[in-house]
């Protein structure tokens, strides 16, 4: 029987990895997708994205439950909302929504006939040539066919039933794992993403380390949960890489909601007690402080997943830790692409993950594709309230020598974020005044992660404030303002 030899072989199934078999099958490509799981996923479906907004709406809903009677909605005597919250039952249904997908992904790989092979993938050279032997297999290597060896029933290096793989051209799409402080290892009080997604209720206390994405948004849902809840954060601001208004904004309203919110701090120690856990750390003004709570969240960063993939046994390039690659996602070794959170220069999102993969076997099929660019790609925070932004921020816009018009506009003076009693945040449109090019749009506020979805678009499409001015939006809705933000950069904002 003649050998398989596939067009390309993806290592890792989380979104980078899936999509971009999915787009290779679609494009006639022949597909072997290597997960060393036995679901598909990855980080995003089981840890990460969707468990976690799962939680936020869960959050959502009971935020709305607690002010029902403002609302005219009540329940037992005097019609007064008193909720309760099942525990029990918010995980089961996370835990569902997680296996439907997983289901909907085992179904799309049968639908596009793409070989799934379970075990870990690693590269076991270049692609070989003629003139080389493959000493392990003892027959002579076919021309720029890449090996992969899979080992299965442990993998990452543990003993198994190893087997090979063979591909014209290979994308890496291993992903990402959560850093961890020095010294310490997770368990049922200290915790990565991972672990506050099985815990069995909801802590009474928390301490939270980091105030990127992760760290915020599990510190807004446990608030709303009823959680006393304490932030650490090494750099100057929360969120640090959004506009540092909606920064210091979010961080009024996060002390607003009783959050207490610790920036310029650093961690001395964390121990563990007889009831939970002890945080030493110093704060802004250089004093020592200590926080007892039940638990603690360490969300300080994700790392790559460069390790014993044989990148070393390759012409593949590192920038710490991560791989770099050109505008198709090729890296330096000819036929070997890397997508996702392995990729030096891209954030750690899994819609960066997927786009990139879109980009790399379009490359490999030959067909046309628009590089990933740092500037367009969407960030969302699903905190209360959401954080939804685009392209440079006003510091980075002036840095970079432009001259900087903002147009800002408060949910306040919007009649839909009057109807859902969500009046807090507002919009940011960071333009250049010479032409009206929009360069960076930031909001803050209800939906803000569904809204910006408009602003990529229009800055995809190079629309100026001007052609945005007079661009017609329904009324009444929350995309209203961004009407308002484009028309109050020229100072002409309708209501406010």
């Amino acid at each position: 029987m003649a050998e398989t030899i596939y067009d390309v072989a993806i290592i890792g199934g989380g979104p980078a990895g899936y999509m971009a078999a999915i787009r290779g099958a679609e494009y006639g490509l022949k597909v072997a997708l290597i997960e060393k799981t036995d679901r598909l996923g990855g980080t995003c479906l089981h840890v990460g994205c969707i468990p976690t907004k799962a939680l936020l709406f869960n959050a959502e809903i009971w935020d709305h439950l607690k002010h029902a009677a403002e609302f005219g909605i009540g329940f037992g005597e005097g019609g007064i909302c008193t909720p309760t919250l099942d525990w029990t039952a918010v995980q089961k249904r996370k835990n569902a929504i997680i296996a439907k997908h997983v289901k909907g992904l085992d179904f799309l790989m049968k639908k596009h006939k793409i070989a799934r092979i379970e075990g870990f993938g690693r590269l076991t050279g270049p692609a070989h040539h003629p003139s080389d032997e493959d000493l392990s297999m003892g027959t002579p290597a076919l021309d720029g066919v890449h090996s992969i060896e899979v080992t299965t029933a442990g993998g990452g290096g543990a003993a198994g039933e190893v087997s090979r793989v063979k591909a014209k051209n290979v994308i890496l799409a291993t992903g990402s794992e959560a850093k961890m402080l020095p010294g310490l290892e997770p368990d049922s009080r200290i915790l990565t993403n991972i672990e506050i997604l099985a815990i069995e209720q909801v802590p009474k206390s928390l301490v939270v380390i980091g105030a990127g994405a992760v760290g915020m948004e599990f510190a807004s849902m446990f608030r709303t949960f009823g959680t006393e809840v304490m932030i650490v954060e090494f750099l100057p601001c929360v969120v640090p890489v959004e506009d540092e208004e909606i920064s210091k904004e979010l961080t009024r309203l996060f002390k607003k909601r009783g959050i207490d919110v610790n920036t310029g701090a650093k961690v001395e120690k964390v121990e563990k007690t007889e009831t939970g856990v002890k945080v030493t750390f110093t704060d802004a003004n250089g004093k020592n402080q200590v926080k007892e709570a039940e638990k603690v969240l360490v969300a300080v960063g994700r790392s790559g997943r460069t390790d014993n993939i044989g990148v070393e046994k390759t012409r593949i390039e590192l920038e710490r830790g991560l791989v770099k690659v050109n505008e198709a996602q090729e890296t330096a070794e000819r036929g070997v692409f890397a997508i996702g959170d392995i990729v030096a220069g891209l954030p750690q999102l899994a819609h960066v993950g997927a786009m990139s993969g879109m980009v790399a076997v379009a490359k490999i099929a030959g067909r046309a594709f628009r590089p990933v660019r740092r500037d367009r790609i969407p960030s969302c925070t699903y905190t209360e309230p959401q954080i939804g932004s685009v392209g440079l921020t006003e510091a980075q816009a002036r840095e970079k020598g432009y001259d900087v018009k903002v147009g800002k506009f408060p949910f306040a003076g919007n009649s839909k974020a009057t109807i859902l009693g969500s009046h807090d945040g507002f919009v940011k449109i960071v333009s250049d005044a010479k032409y009206g090019e929009i360069l960076g749009v930031h909001i803050l506020g209800p939906q803000a992660t569904e809204l910006i979805a408009e602003a990529v678009v229009a800055m995809e499409l190079e629309g100026t404030v001007e052609e945005l001015m007079f661009t017609i939006h329904a009324h009444p809705t929350l995309a209203e303002s961004l009407l308002d933000a484009y028309g109050a950069v020229e100072g002409m904002a309708i209501n406010a």
